[in-house]
Order: structure tokens, then C-alpha cells, then sequence
């Protein structure tokens, strides 16, 4: 299977051609705290630059333990449930490949994260699309086919492209589907700390009858700005799942950047918690900032609950395909988005573009000076 080529880097390299503003890669500008830099400095000079043990070091794992407790409501055991992964997309791999076998099905909700797509194709898995309505991205439970190929629902929550998080009452229906059907439930949840206005984060893995079907997928990449680490993790509260997506990481991954971990570790440790209000006020600030240009240029445009991303249509521009409708867009104001076809099935695609917001200050207000030029 030959996976489809990111549009999104595709978008990137036609950005720096122009020298434009790039707000179609999902890469946080925003400073990487310093607790964070100067460990992973300090034990790169420690000579702690060798493998880890292939679920991580201990110090993370307790520290991802503590966290999981605190902010998630999820008891995991740093020995037995934990495994440090290469990022959040090594996680999901790991944990696909150890669990699920050629031809399984698995239930994805659109607008979908392309990477998942692909990885689940380039697994030899097939996804069970099932699409979700804007403006709030609702879905229609009786949608869901489960058939004897059905192995395990995926969920992205806050989601990317559009920003939905899953609620209580919808994670609830999803997991009674799982326990009917012995399914297992995949949760990303990368975008956990961007959380705006009166929504709240949920992780399946909270709720009790769910907790030993749940594989929690989620990194630092984007909270402490270091997406180039590869620093995530992967937690299952049964142990002889947590040991088969231990070994899968241990033989294709190896493990995550040792010093690396060191400094990810220092961060969850050391940093207030003001630290993560700040950065959701400063992100949501962002987010209304260009969804106000977006609105004013006639684009029908959704307001994301979480993540630092909005979902807009621009079907009002020139041209057939979305990735024509984002060239004339970079072409006319010097603007990177992704095309929507990334993230949906079919022709509906065509009409939609994601936008960053996670850009330093005057780079936003670049991008939005020049939006206004349409």
C-alpha cells in the first residue's frame, strides 16, 4: 500500500517558495519553556545520551503517572501501564500493530487527522468512516456498522482538523459499542490542554467500565512546543496490552530521544499549572482573532472547541479542488492553509481549508493583514 503524501507538507514547501505565512503545518510557535530546554541540555552533557529502557525512563513514566491522576482521572502504574513512545503518531502505531491484525476494521470519524488514516492503511487495516455534521461536528450513533472485522473505534479528542471534543454522553455511547462488541477504543487526545470556553476534556480511560478498553494516545509535542522531540505516550490499564504495545515500540522505535525524556520529565514536574491557563487564554485569544477575519471574508467558518486549529469552508474561492481553492488563497495573499481533502472522503473535501493558529503574535497578525486583501 503506498500511503497518500501529506498535503500539508506538500502546502508547506509551496509556502517557502513565496516566502509566505505559513498556517497550514500543525507546528506551535510559541516558546518551549526553559525548565524543559536546559534539562534535555544538562543530560546530553551527563552523558545520558544512550537507550532508554524501551518504555521509557522511569522518572517520565512516574511523572506521566502523576499528571494522568491529576489531569486526567486515570490511575496508571508506571511499571505495568505506561510506555514512552516516539511521539503520539509512534504510539498509534505501536499500539494498532500490536493489537490488531490485516483486514480489521476500525471505526474513524470525519473530518479525520490524514496521519491516522494512512497508518491504519499502511497497517493493512480498513477504515470504517462515519461522518460528522457541522457546525458542532455531531454524529449519528446508528451509523456505526459493526461487523465480525470490527476491532476498534478511534477518537481524536479535541480534534484534529476541527476542533470537536467529545462529550460525556458521546464517549459513553461509543464505549458501550465497545463493551458489547469486546472492541477496543483508541483516544487521541494530543490536544488535551487546549480546551476554550465552557467545554470540558474528557479521556475515556476516566470511566470505570471503560478503563481496561481504552489505549490513551497523547504527547508534549504540542503543549511544551517541541514537535521535533518526539517525545509521547501510551497507556493501557491492562498489563498484557500495555506489554504487547511495549514490545512493538521496543522493535520498531527502539525507544524515544533519551535526554530528550529527561527534559519532558522536568517540565511535567516543575511547571504551574498557570502555565497551561496561560497558554489556553493566549491560544483562544488567537482563535477568535482569525476566526474573526475568516467570518469577515465571507468564509463559513466553525468555531473550534479545542485544539489550535479552525476547520473553514472557502468554498467561495476560485477553483474545483480544495488544493486549488489553497493555491489561489496562498497565491493571493501570501497565506498557507491545508486543503480540506486531507481530512474528508470525497468531494466535500474541495470546499473546506484548516487553519493554524498556534503562531507567535506578529506572525497572525501577518497572515490576518494579509487575509484582508481578499
Amino acid at each position: 500500500m503506498n500511503p497518500a503524501a501529506s498535503q500539508i507538507r506538500a502546502m508547506t514547501i509551496e509556502c517557502e517558495k513565496v516566502k509566505g505565512v505559513n498556517l497550514a503545518q500543525g507546528i506551535c510557535d510559541l516558546e518551549t519553556p526553559s525548565e524543559v530546554m536546559k534539562t534535555a541540555i544538562s543530560a546530553m552533557e551527563a552523558g545520558k545520551n544512550i537507550y532508554s529502557r524501551a518504555d521509557g525512563i522511569e522518572s517520565l513514566r512516574i511523572a506521566v503517572s502523576k499528571k494522568l491522576e491529576k489531569f486526567n482521572n486515570i490511575k496508571a502504574d508506571p511499571e505495568k501501564n505506561i510506555i514512552i513512545t516516539h511521539g503520539a503518531t509512534g504510539g498509534f502505531y505501536s499500539a494498532i500493530t500490536a493489537l490488531l491484525e490485516r483486514g480489521d476494521e476500525v471505526v474513524v470519524f470525519e473530518p479525520f487527522y490524514g496521519y491516522h488514516i494512512n497508518t491504519l492503511k499502511l497497517a493493512g487495516l480498513v477504515p470504517q468512516v462515519i461522518k460528522m455534521n457541522p457546525p458542532d461536528w455531531t454524529f449519528d450513533i446508528d451509523q456505526i456498522k459493526i461487523t465480525s472485522k470490527t476491532k476498534a473505534i478511534l477518537i481524536n479528542t479535541p480534534s484534529n482538523p476541527c476542533g470537536k471534543i467529545f462529550s460525556e454522553k458521546e464517549i459513553n455511547q461509543l464505549g458501550d459499542l465497545c463493551l458489547k462488541h469486546d472492541l477496543f477504543l483508541f483516544t487521541d487526545e494530543v490536544y488535551e490542554y487546549f480546551i476554550y470556553d465552557d467545554f470540558k476534556h474528557i479521556s475515556p480511560a476516566s470511566i470505570e467500565k471503560l478503563r481496561e478498553k481504552t489505549i490513551t494516545i497523547s504527547s508534549y509535542s504540542k503543549t511544551f512546543s517541541i514537535t521535533g522531540w518526539r517525545v509521547g505516550y501510551c497507556v493501557s490499564n491492562n498489563e498484557k496490552i500495555a506489554n504487547k504495545i511495549k514490545q512493538v515500540n521496543d522493535l520498531v522505535y527502539v525507544c524515544s530521544p533519551t535526554p530528550l525524556q529527561y527534559g519532558v520529565a522536568e517540565g511535567i514536574n516543575k511547571i504551574e499549572d498557570s502555565y497551561y491557563q496561560n497558554l489556553k487564554n493566549e491560544l483562544k485569544a488567537k482563535r477568535d482573532k482569525l476566526y474573526n477575519v475568516l467570518t469577515s471574508k465571507g468564509f463559513k467558518t466553525h468555531l473550534p472547541q479545542g485544539s489550535y486549529y479552525i476547520l473553514s469552508d472557502i468554498g467561495v474561492l476560485p477553483g474545483e479542488t480544495g488544493l486549488e481553492k489553497a493555491m489561489y488563497l496562498l497565491n493571493k495573499t501570501g497565506v498557507a492553509v491545508v486543503p480540506g481533502n486531507e481530512f474528508f472522503q470525497g468531494d466535500i473535501g474541495n470546499n473546506f481549508a484548516r487553519f493554524c493558529f498556534a503562531k507567535k503574535d506578529h506572525e497572525l497578525e501577518k497572515a490576518c493583514q494579509q487575509l484582508e486583501k481578499l
